[in-house]
């Protein structure tokens, strides 16, 4: 019998998510081949590409689905913003929107944006593409809901080339950060209930990034290089610098969140910076932080953030933000392996964004009957596996390589914290004041001077 009723509750969860976006699909017979083609990508095929999608499906070859991505008429944006404002009603408000790039290894030179490049995939340049994403997280689950192709320079610049991949006109050079923060706006304007937002340093040292977030009134928690600069009339800091100069009592064990082998505990420190003179309200609503995560095995290895949160703030509820970024990498491991995010075999531009959503929407389903099957198993008194992620099949390709700046021999399980990239970077802009920063400490105001 419960086998029956997992089984109605997935039909169920499924069709509703078909419901949600059917009116996005004008024709039945594209409706249909919608439903196959996202069927597809969680069934147990072996390579979820054009042919075996088809066999699948029962049809004779893959012309249909091929049309779905290439030819069909419907709006792929569209369908998108139908599964996001799906994704948000079925894990709550508050979360966390979290922004990030993964590579999609490719041959040849006519699929879209692709070049050689630099992918945290494998952590090294291959021929490859670059999809920026944002995935939102919460205490019941975390999915993708945004997505943007980067096209470089190689390809923005030959109008030939994109002509061929079908890139319109209008799409010229965009650099990663100008995509999340397009991103970013998007999600926030459709209603996305995100709290916080997170990211690595690739996007946290990025000044223009953080002041959007600090307009948009959305509190941050960003990992930066260490040889990130923060800069008042007080006095320009590193922030390696400031961290080293913490005084003992300044740094808390706390965990930021559970992994595979429990939670991950760290030492974490502090430091509250002066409030901005031009931008900030007087009395300000918001502070500014600056934050380090020190290894216990190994204290030499730190990572740092900066921080804007609301006034009153507790340094474990920042460490907790911080700690929820890697579920953007367990998102991205989960969605390749069980929803074929990375085995399209389409080149065009529009082809891209099409197979993409439909992978998210596959995706989509998943968390969202998670999180329903976790909240009946509360109801019922069950606490048992109410973080297990629902799969329709076990993993065949094994954990996603380590996101960019990571080694194997240094970097935490998935349920970790990203550590920083070792390069140097260009400084970024921190406002002016004449106060210094305030170490936050345990049990007391935070309002102790360096």
């Amino acid at each position: 019998m419960e086998a029956i009723v997992e089984v109605d509750q997935w039909q169920r969860e499924l069709e509703a998510v078909f419901a949600r976006v059917a009116g996005r699909f004008a024709r039945v017979d594209l409706r249909r081949r919608m439903r196959d083609y996202v069927r597809g990508l969680l069934a147990p095929v072996g390579r979820k590409n054009g042919w075996q999608l088809a066999e699948w499906a029962g049809h004779r070859d893959p012309a249909g689905l091929q049309h779905l991505l290439n030819g069909a008429r419907w709006d792929a944006d569209a369908v998108w913003d139908d599964v996001r404002a799906h994704v948000a009603e079925r894990i709550g408000p508050g979360g966390v929107l979290i922004i990030d790039d993964t590579g999609f290894i490719k041959k040849g030179s006519t699929s879209a944006g692709v070049g050689r490049q630099y992918t945290g995939t494998l952590g090294k340049i291959d021929n490859c593409q670059i999809g920026v994403f944002a995935a939102y997280a919460t205490g019941s689950g975390r999915a993708l809901v945004d997505r943007e192709l980067y096209l470089p320079k190689s390809w923005t610049s030959d109008r030939e080339r994109c002509r061929a991949a079908k890139i319109p006109d209008e799409r010229g050079f965009a650099t990663k950060g100008e995509l999340a923060r397009d991103i970013v706006r998007r999600c926030l304007a459709a209603g996305l209930p995100a709290a916080w937002v997170t990211a690595d340093e690739a996007y946290g040292q990025d000044w223009h990034f953080r002041r959007l977030l600090e307009q948009l009134d959305v509190g941050y928690v960003v990992a930066v290089p260490k040889s990130q600069q923060i800069k008042s009339l007080a006095g320009i800091w590193r922030i390696d610098q400031l961290i080293d100069e913490a005084p003992g009592d300044a740094w808390q064990r706390l965990s930021c969140g559970d992994g595979a082998k429990g939670p991950r505990i760290y030492d974490w420190a502090a430091a509250k910076l002066p409030a901005n003179l031009i931008f900030d309200p007087d009395p300000p609503t918001h502070h500014r932080w600056v934050m380090a995560r020190r290894s216990l095995p190994d204290p030499a290895e730190v990572a740092y953030y900066l921080a804007y949160a609301p006034v009153g703030i507790e340094l474990d509820e920042l460490v907790r933000i911080a700690g929820s970024r890697w579920a953007i990498e367990e998102c991205f491991q989960a969605v390749k392996n069980e929803c074929g995010l990375d085995e399209y075999e389409v080149r065009r531009y529009l082809g891209w964004y099409r197979h993409i959503t439909l992978a998210m929407l596959a995706d989509a389903f998943l968390t969202a009957l998670t999180a329903l099957t976790a909240l009946a198993a509360q109801a019922d008194g069950d606490a048992r596996g109410q973080q297990k992620r629902i799969s329709p099949r076990p993993a065949h390709r094994g954990r996603d390589p380590a996101p960019a700046g990571h080694s194997p021999a240094t970097s935490p399980p998935p349920s970790g914290q990203t550590p920083p990239r070792p390069e140097l970077v260009p400084l970024a802009q921190t406002p002016p004041s004449h106060s210094p920063p305030l170490y936050y400490r345990k049990g007391a105001s935070p309002g102790h001077e360096i």
